[in-house]
C-alpha cells in the first residue's frame, strides 16, 4: 500500500510517514554517517525491537537496546539516567542516532534522551499506539515526569522522522485504541470539523483499527499537528492550541497517580473545557453537548467524580500554561475557532468543574476503557 507523508518544518524538516510495513524506510532516515543506534523500547515490544535490530545491524549499524518500564513508569529521571549510562558505555557521539519505539511515554522519554545526550543528537520516533501517532511522537516536544506533575522537565527536539506503521494498532487493546481516539477528536475541535463528521457517521468503524477510517483519521490528526507545529515549534503562541482540554486533563492524570490512561483525562478535559467556554460566554451550548455526543459514542468517560476540586485546582496551578499567579486554558469560541481564556475566577473554574463531575456511582461503567486490560500473552505484532 501507499505511504503517505506529512512534512513538518521546525529546527529541522521532517517527515511523518503513515502506511504499513514501513520497515524499510529505517536504514534511509539513519543514513551512511552513523555507527551506532540505541532503540528505546517497552518490554512488550521486545520482539518488534529485535527485529529492528536484526534489520539494522544487517545494514551495517551498531545496535543497542534498551527496555524500559511501561507507560508513565518510563518517564523518570531514573530511567533517562540509565539510558545515557547506556549511550556512554557504548561510545555513542552527535552522529549516532536514539529510536523511540512504543507508546507516547517511551517516545517522550527517547526524544528527552536524545536531546540531552551531547546536547542533542538525532532521533527517529516509532510510535505503536494511535495516542503516539497522532500527539506525543509528532511535534518535537520531550519530556520526563516529577512528583510535582506530569512533563516539568523537557525539551523542544524534532525528530528526524516519524514511522507511524498502522499495522502496530492491529494489537493494540481497544481500551487503548479508543484513548488515544481522544487526540484526535481534540484535532477536530481545534482546526479540523471533518474528523468529527468521520466519528459521527461511525464511532464503531473509527475503533476498528482494520475499518479505513482509521487511517483518514491519523492522516487528518497529523496533518493538523503538523500545520500547528510548523508555525509554532516552542509553543509561543498557535502551539497552545493543541493543548486544548490538556490542563483539567493533567490534573486528573496527576490526582490519580498516572492510572488513567492519557486519553481518558483528555476527554474529560475536552469537556471540561468546553464547560468553562460555555459559562465564559464563549461557546454556544450544542457545541458544548456535541463534545459529550461524540467522546461517550467512543466509549471514552466525560464525567469525574465529586470531592477532589482542591487537589485538582492545585495541580492545574502548576500547569506548563500558567504565567506567575495566572492560569491560562485554550477554549473554542466556536468549532475550529481556538483562543485562550486568562485568569478566569475560581467561582468560573469550580461551576465548570460541577458541569463535569458525577458522583462515583453515577458514572456510566466503562470496564473496557477504565480498566488496565491484562498483560497480552500474543506476540507484538510483525510491524517492524
Amino acid at each position: 500500500m501507499s505511504v503517505t507523508r506529512v512534512a513538518v518544518t521546525a529546527e529541522r524538516s521532517y517527515d511523518v510517514l503513515i502506511g504499513h510495513d514501513l520497515a524499510g524506510e529505517l536504514p534511509g532516515l539513519i543514513g551512511a554517517g552513523t555507527r551506532r543506534v540505541l532503540v528505546v523500547h517497552q518490554g512488550a515490544l521486545a520482539g518488534p525491537a529485535e527485529r529492528i535490530r536484526a534489520a539494522l545491524t544487517g545494514a551495517g549499524y551498531e545496535v543497542h537496546l534498551s527496555e524500559v518500564p511501561d507507560g508513565e513508569d518510563a518517564k523518570t529521571a531514573t530511567v533517562a539516567a540509565r539510558c545515557w549510562e547506556q549511550l556512554g558505555l557504548a561510545g555513542f557521539t552527535r552522529d549516532d542516532v536514539v529510536i523511540g519505539l512504543g507508546g507516547g511515554a517511551a517516545t517522550d522519554l527517547a526524544g528527552f534522551v536524545a536531546a540531552t545526550w551531547l546536547r542533542g543528537v538525532r532521533v527517529i520516533q516509532v510510535p505503536t499506539t494511535l495516542l503516539g501517532m497522532v500527539d506525543a511522537a509528532v511535534g518535537g516536544k520531550t519530556g520526563i515526569n516529577t512528583a510535582e506533575g506530569k512533563n516539568l522537565v523537557g525539551s523542544f527536539h524534532s525528530p528526524i522522522g516519524v514511522l507511524c506503521d498502522l499495522d502496530a494498532l492491529e494489537t493494540l487493546p481497544a481500551a487503548d485504541l479508543a484513548a488515544g481516539l481522544a487526540e484526535v477528536v481534540k484535532c477536530g475541535f481545534i482546526d479540523d470539523p471533518r474528523i468529527l463528521e468521520l466519528v459521527e457517521a461511525d464511532p464503531d468503524a473509527a475503533r476498528d483499527p482494520s475499518a479505513p477510517v482509521v487511517r483518514e483519521l491519523v492522516e487528518r490528526a497529523v496533518a493538523t499537528k503538523a500545520r500547528v507545529v510548523s508555525a509554532d515549534l516552542r509553543e509561543a503562541d498557535l502551539r497552545e492550541i493543541l493543548n486544548y482540554g490538556h490542563t483539567f486533563a493533567h490534573a486528573i492524570e496527576h490526582h490519580e497517580h498516572f492510572r488513567w490512561r492519557h486519553g481518558e483525562a483528555v476527554s474529560v478535559g475536552l469537556v471540561f473545557a468546553a464547560e468553562l467556554a460555555r459559562l465564559a460566554g464563549h461557546l454556544e451550548g450544542g457545541i458544548v453537548d456535541r463534545h459529550r455526543r461524540i467522546l461517550t459514542s467512543l466509549g471514552l468517560p466525560t464525567s469525574y467524580p465529586t470531592g477532589s476540586w482542591d487537589d485538582l485546582l492545585t495541580a492545574m496551578r502548576r500547569d506548563k500554561k500558567t504565567r506567575g499567579a495566572t492560569l491560562r486554558f485554550v477554549i473554542l469560541d466556536g468549532l475550529a475557532s481556538p483562543t485562550r481564556l486568562e485568569g478566569p475566577s475560581e467561582d468560573l473554574l469550580l461551576a465548570a468543574y460541577v458541569a463535569v463531575s458525577a458522583e462515583p456511582a453515577l458514572l456510566v461503567p466503562q470496564p473496557e476503557v477504565s480498566a488496565r486490560p491484562a498483560p497480552s500473552t500474543d506476540e507484538p505484532p510483525e510491524l517492524l
